[in-house]
């Protein structure tokens, strides 16, 4: 596979194009992104799904540049997907022919099945774990489904139902009770399935949650795995359709989103309403990543492999001096972990997150060494994102700012409290790792130190005299966890 590939994703509303590279088999990040409102399908449901002049000339012009700027990436590979929009099209092969005459990209038009598929393969990959979750991508022309059950996805379904289709076949002539009808006829269509969580994939779920997540007071500024309160969801799914452009603004919808946020949120209120969604967890992921993720995994079912998260590698290839000794520092924390956390009473759910602080405990180095702490707890809440839940995310760059000698600040508990654990579990967590980075203090090749625990005593056994690692835990702040002893 090519290091840089760039990935274009026609829809109805919006063409958008990403150019990702890779930092090592697996792991990857974005170079840049780029999206433009084209609104292909403007004026297509009116005319029999034909697609009108202004309309493709805009996605022409918008693709045109987007060449421009793969070739600023010297980007290899161009995968290029169209949706709904030319998926109706009767007369589609004149804009793809065109397309690809004039600016050499082959455009691939998917089905919808396909379109729900790439869409649940990327949430399967870089979200948290979900169990009997129902995804949903809505889109200008269609709205796509797929059930999700760890890595497995099935009953890949889509539907006739877009916020572009509905505004120029209902809403704009103000039927909205015909819509109501058109809408629960198409969703008649799963009435065999029966979820317990909605993972939102697109532009209408994203919105949405980012109004409620900019006007909650909620601590991280991240929409991809942020979990809105299901009242929330649904009281303010009730105002957009109640609002006219100035309360749509002041409920934190943007302008460009004012003609077909009210579609779109009738779709979801009607979803929800059919089902019992007892979650919802909004996907920063979509069809692109879908389409990278298949090319990427091509020779491993469309998964990663077993215990792997992208993220948590792409940091550590790309701002990790020295794996060995991040590796060291894991394997000695959960050590510790494991052989004190039952007598000390905590939960060994959080052995993972302790783990990965460690591993991540030197990130920031590569930006300034003297303030490695800050800029390390900067790089995890930005980019240790795929696959971890916000209190996870929280929880490791916590433990990587505070680690060292001083305990987490009373001012960020009280900023992050509602996702983080309590002061207790948060104190102990630091304190192993804090005592890991003293253990270790004088970087061997090999750990050349056996460690033992009982009576709340760690007992700490090597053939060596561990200067370092004594003045270390010396400069340890006190606590009431454990007493240490070198033999």
């Amino acid at each position: 596979m090519a290091k840089r590939v760039a990935v274009i994703d026609i829809g109805s509303n919006s063409v958008r194009m990403v150019v990702y590279e890779k930092s090592s088999r697996f792991s990857f990040h974005i170079l840049h992104e780029a999206k433009s409102g084209v609104r292909l399908s403007q004026n297509a449901y009116k005319n029999g799904g034909n697609l009108q002049e202004p309309a493709m000339q805009r996605a022409y012009d918008a693709l045109a540049d987007f060449t421009t700027i793969i070739d600023s990436f010297k980007a290899r590979k161009v995968l290029c997907v169209a949706t709904s929009a030319l998926r109706d099209a009767p007369n589609k092969a004149v804009f793809i022919n065109k397309i690809r005459n004039s600016l050499g990209i082959n455009i691939k038009v998917i089905n919808g099945q396909r379109e729900a598929y790439l869409g649940a393969i990327a949430c399967a990959n870089l979200l948290p774990e979900q169990n009997n979750a129902i995804s949903i991508d809505i889109g200008g022309g269609s709205t796509e489904f797929a059930i999700i059950n760890k890595q497995d996805i099935s009953s890949t379904i889509s539907l006739d139902l877009g916020t572009v289709r509905l505004k120029e076949l209902f809403f704009d002539s103000n039927e909205i009770e015909s819509a109501n009808i058109y809408i629960d006829s198409e969703l008649d269509k799963l009435d065999a399935l029966n979820p317990s969580t909605m993972i939102g994939i697109g532009g209408t779920f994203r919105a949405i949650a980012n109004a409620i997540l900019k006007n909650s007071g909620y601590p991280l500024d991240k929409l991809h795995a942020y979990e809105p309160a299901y009242d929330d969801f649904s009281s303010i799914l009730y105002k957009i359709l109640d609002s006219n452009n100035g309360n749509l603004k002041k409920l934190g919808i943007k302008e460009s989103r004012f003609d077909i946020i009210k579609p779109g949120a009738l779709i979801l209120l009607r979803v929800l309403k059919r089902f019992k969604i007892k979650e919802l967890v909004t996907s920063g992921v979509g069809v692109r990543e879908g389409v990278y993720l298949c090319d990427l995994l091509r020779n491993s079912n469309d998964r990663f492999p077993r215990n792997y998260n992208v993220s948590l590698r792409n940091i550590l290839d790309l701002h990790t001096e020295n794996l060995n000794h991040s590796n060291q520092l894991a394997k000695v924390a959960k050590e510790i972990f494991d052989i004190t956390h039952c007598e000390l009473g905590i939960d060994k759910k959080y052995r993972y997150e302790l783990s990965t602080a460690a591993k991540l405990l030197f990130c920031g180095s590569t930006i300034h060494f003297y303030s490695s702490s800050k800029h390390g707890y900067n790089l995890i809440q930005d980019t240790l994102e795929f696959g971890f839940t916000h209190k996870q995310i929280t929880l490791i760059s916590t433990l990587v700012k505070y680690a060292k000698r001083k305990l987490p600040s009373s001012s960020h508990i009280n900023e992050f409290k509602p996702l983080l654990p309590d002061v207790k579990t948060l104190n102990t967590l630091n304190y192993i790792l804090s005592l890991s980075i003293a253990l270790l203090a004088h970087r061997p090749r090999n750990i050349d130190f056996e460690l033992s625990f009982s009576n709340r005593k760690l007992l700490v056994t090597s053939k060596k005299s561990m200067y370092l690692a004594r003045d270390g835990v010396k400069a340890l702040y006190e606590q009431e966890y454990f007493s240490i002893k070198f033999l």
